[in-house]
């Protein structure tokens, strides 16, 4: 059956902005994929992300160029060798997943195993602001158990110190997003620590992490920006305790899974988490983190409107997509 491919970028505003230490965002721009094939529909989410180079325009032309593959019945493990990880394979292999679970009547849960997924506690992210706005948040969210906090300056002792006194009850986790240096590292781990932080993403710059294996972790440290695929994974060993698998990252569930088997080999502790999205971006992540160590898929609850149907969110807790949504 021939099979149609469709390409459409959306914008969803989010509620406030978003600040890492990257910079600041009020909406979220996304690419949807959807592949028809006679009655039955799947769909994909992906999120461009300049940090690796991509754009609107490139992902969707990088969609673009695999139409004739996906009308000739190109398969997920076939786009894998067809297309470099990133934003515009994850929206691709996220369509293949649902389409393959509408056209056979068996949802993705099952397929991987999980004829039941389970609803997964998820962390809710605090964007870097001045220490007293990001306690202010803290104290708004302490009855979560779960809290992301967005840091990567020179000086993030005094963030910390804030919002683990705002939310005590609240475990949390620290993304530096790459802000932090030699010069600082040491300091910024000891104040981790004393806070009782229970991980902390990407300290270090991407490519400048060795140091890593140099210094003691008296907190964990996961990998983010220094891990995409199952290639050189192995290298990673010794600098990090823990990584962070995006679909954006990986280039869609497919990789995904694979990345997950390996890094569960080498005794890394995983965290499933996301680029700020919708609730189709989130579906697939929710079923592979089913064994994760953190769960990150908040990006819903950042916008200010998620697409219909969405995500069911309760609290902290997250369930696994409807048929209607995703798989």
């Amino acid at each position: 059956m021939v099979r149609d491919l469709f390409v459409e970028a959306e914008r969803f505003p989010i509620a406030g902005s978003f600040t890492i230490s990257r910079g600041s965002k009020t909406e979220a721009a996304v690419l949807t994929c959807t592949i028809k094939a006679g009655d039955n529909v799947g769909r994909g989410e992906c999120v461009p992300y300049m940090r690796y180079g991509e754009t609107m325009e490139s992902v969707a032309a990088s969609i673009e160029a695999v139409r004739a593959d996906i009308a000739s019945g190109l398969s997920r493990h076939e786009l894998l060798e067809m297309m470099p990880a990133g934003a515009a394979r994850n929206a691709v292999d996220c369509a293949l997943w649902d389409l393959e679970a509408k056209q056979s009547g068996v949802r993705v849960g099952a397929l991987l195993g999980s004829p039941k997924p389970r609803a997964l506690e998820t962390a809710y992210t605090i964007s870097l602001a001045e220490p007293e706005v990001m306690a202010e948040k803290a104290r708004e969210n302490r009855d979560r158990p779960l809290l992301k906090v967005k840091v990567g300056t020179p000086d993030d002792i005094s963030r910390i110190e804030a919002v683990t006194q705002a939310a005590p009850g609240s475990r949390i986790i620290l993304d530096a997003n790459e802000g932090w240096n030699a010069d600082n590292i040491r300091e910024h781990l000891l104040a981790a620590a004393r806070c009782r932080i229970a991980v902390i993403e990407q300290p270090m710059p991407a490519g400048q992490d060795e140091l890593l294996a140099r210094i003691p972790h008296p907190v964990p440290i996961c990998a983010d920006e220094s891990v995409h695929t199952t290639d050189r994974l192995s290298e990673l060993l010794g600098r990090y305790d823990v990584v962070n698998i995006k679909l954006d990252k990986t280039g869609g569930l497919t990789e995904a899974l694979r990345l997950h088997a390996k890094a569960r080999e080498l005794g890394f502790g995983i965290m499933v988490g996301c680029m700020v999205g919708t609730s189709l971006a989130m579906a697939p992540a929710v079923l592979l983190a089913q064994d994760a160590d953190f769960v990150d898929l908040d990006g819903p609850l950042l916008l200010a409107r998620d697409r219909v149907p969405g995500l069911t969110y309760d609290g902290a807790m997250v369930s696994p997509p409807a048929v209607s949504l995703w798989g």
